[in-house]
């Protein structure tokens, strides 16, 4: 299946959480975790200026409670808008 987002959207596939251990060696559920705020652009909306700015592939930062969150065959990803989106990471 393929998701094409619209306008000034963006569709990232969130950063996978690491296993958190207490320093007693208990593990922490993932939900008790803070939520990753880094992902991975899997594909951008048809807004020209967006498309020159962000491409496929860029690793980028986004707001802690941004987006809408959407399961496509089994794996969960975040649309987000524009502004949610904080900055590309270079390497």
């Amino acid at each position: 299946m393929q998701i094409e987002p619209l306008d000034d959207r963006v569709l990232v596939l969130p950063q996978q959480q690491e296993e958190v251990r207490s320093p007693g060696g208990i593990v922490v559920p993932q939900t008790a975790q803070e939520a990753p705020q880094r992902g991975k652009i899997v594909a951008v909306g048809n807004d020209a200026s967006l498309r020159e700015l962000l491409h496929e592939g860029d690793e980028v930062l986004y707001a802690k409670f941004a987006g809408q969150e959407v399961k496509i065959e089994g794996e969960t990803y975040l649309i987000l808008n524009r502004g949610d989106v904080l900055a590309i990471i270079r390497a």
